[in-house]
């Protein structure tokens, strides 16, 4: 494709997402296609000779959209808000336009200082102090991932660089919540710290970590020979938005030399607003912690923030050093492949330096305090109707919901609960997503998308009332 192709096809391309973004609220939320539509209308085999770029387009509007659920739809209330503000995608398309990559400073110096200049602002706009340091990862669970094997070379006094976990004399352990996301788990895993070693600390009626159980793991663990290694607590769980408390957690941490490490992938963009930063009270005492602004903030995915307190000790356990990548400019700036697994980087920080000066610290305070406000109305909704129920705290954006007929409980409850949210997302009008919270079945409905106003939510509520009681 010739420079003229790109700029014909390109104006083609940005005027096609516009419509699309505009016309979203007239199309159906979740995807209408059942299992192996998309790729029985696609060919089997790659085109031998070079096709006109408008059959590309073609086919994305007939074979690929229908195919798709609207994740930027007002109406999409599922998993939680994946927003990909246009100003972000511009930055995403400058990323991919210059096509440069950072494999140390000098392969490209402006994409790693510009990196330090965002993860800093985002640093000041959440409260954290300057005793931070960030990086720009793709999502929270290579961020978990690499918090754990931090916390591993920690306890082990750099076990990598000798006989690793299999020459250590004791187990290691891991403790968490049942209400964490799976990454955490999966990262202790990978890490080798194998599933016997990793502690589900029990919750509390909120759903959130107990720090007396934490505690009381640890010394029973230190007893039985083992060795606590790290802890995860999270800042707005992934089921019901639940908040570990960070301060007594530290305090746990603390006494017992864990490695602490905050998930706060989805709330984390809640502190900035100084109102919600009680939150995570107590996150100075944390060794590491991550955010995700490809979530509520608006990045457009992937844009994952991970943040620790002694940088030293990370680049000691992720840097590599081959003889094609030294420079001379090594000794006196960041080399961020050795603040990560991958060795080269794309420009990331692009989608939240373009989103940032384009929305202001102002004008998205503004939109994450409507959600808030939006998600609390629901519940009120809920809370004053007969048989409905909202079944967990609503610090946030999310709210647990379940409707609950007379005479229906246990298995059939359960059943009654997938079936009504299965009905809202086939109509069209709206995604959910149910899940497990307590041992039974509710429905989230996670607020939170870029253009959701009221009127989405008030119709939100119309039809699950419609689908639920009949």
């Amino acid at each position: 494709m010739t420079p003229d192709e790109f700029r014909h096809y390109g104006h083609k391309l940005i005027d096609w997402i516009a419509d699309y973004r505009e016309s979203l609220a007239s199309r159906p939320v979740m995807a209408r296609v059942e299992p192996g539509e998309v790729i029985a209308a696609l060919p089997a085999a790659p085109p031998a000779t070079p096709e006109p770029f408008d059959n590309v387009l073609a086919d994305l509007e007939e074979i690929l959209l229908p195919g798709l659920t609207l994740w930027q739809h007002p109406r999409f209330f599922g998993y939680f808000p994946a927003n990909a503000s246009l100003s972000s995608v511009l930055g995403d398309l400058l990323s991919t336009g210059l096509g440069v990559l950072g494999l140390n400073w000098q392969a490209s110096p402006a994409l790693t200082e510009l990196e330090s200049v965002v993860c800093d602002w985002l640093r000041g706009m959440v409260g954290l102090s300057d005793g931070w340091s960030g990086v720009i990862q793709d999502t929270a669970s290579t961020a978990n991932l690499i918090a754990i094997l931090c916390a591993r070379e920690r306890a082990t006094q750099f076990s990598l660089a000798g006989g690793g976990l299999q020459a250590e004399p004791c187990a290691l352990t891991v403790y968490t919540s049942a209400q964490s996301h799976s990454s955490v788990e999966k990262a202790a895993l990978l890490a080798g710290f194998g599933r016997a070693n990793v502690c589900i600390v029990p919750h509390d009626d909120a759903f959130a970590m107990r720090p007396d159980a934490l505690e009381e793991l640890v010394r029973a663990d230190i007893a039985a020979g083992r060795m606590p290694c790290a802890v995860v607590a999270t800042t707005g769980t992934t089921a019901s938005t639940a908040l570990d408390p960070v301060g007594s957690i530290a305090q746990v941490a603390g006494r017992y030399k864990l490695w602490f490490h905050i998930d706060a992938a989805m709330a984390g963009s809640a502190m900035i607003l100084p109102e919600c930063r009680w939150m995570w009270e107590g996150i100075e005492g944390a060794d590491s912690m991550v955010l995700n602004p490809h979530k509520w903030l608006g990045a457009a995915f992937d844009c994952s923030v991970y943040y620790v307190r002694d940088p030293e000790h990370l680049v000691r356990v992720m840097s590599t050093s081959p003889s094609y990548l030294r420079t001379a400019a090594d000794g006196q700036v960041r080399n961020y492949r050795d603040w990560g697994i991958a060795l080269g980087r794309r420009f990331r920080a692009l989608k939240l330096w373009c989103l940032i000066r384009s929305e202001g610290v102002a004008g998205l305070q503004v939109r994450l305090r409507r959600d808030i406000e939006n998600a609390r109305w629901l519940a009120e909704q809920i809370t004053a109707r007969e048989n409905w129920r909202v079944v967990a705290p609503v610090p946030l954006q999310t709210v647990c919901v379940r409707h609950e007929p007379k005479g229906l409980s246990g298995e059939s409850l359960d059943k009654h609960t997938r079936a009504w949210a299965d009905r809202v997302n086939r109509s069209g009008e709206a995604y959910l997503t149910p899940a497990i919270l307590g041992g039974q079945w509710m429905v989230r409905v996670s607020v939170g998308a870029e253009k959701t106003e009221r009127a989405d939510v008030e119709a939100l509520w119309a039809v699950m009332r419609q689908e639920a009681e009949g």
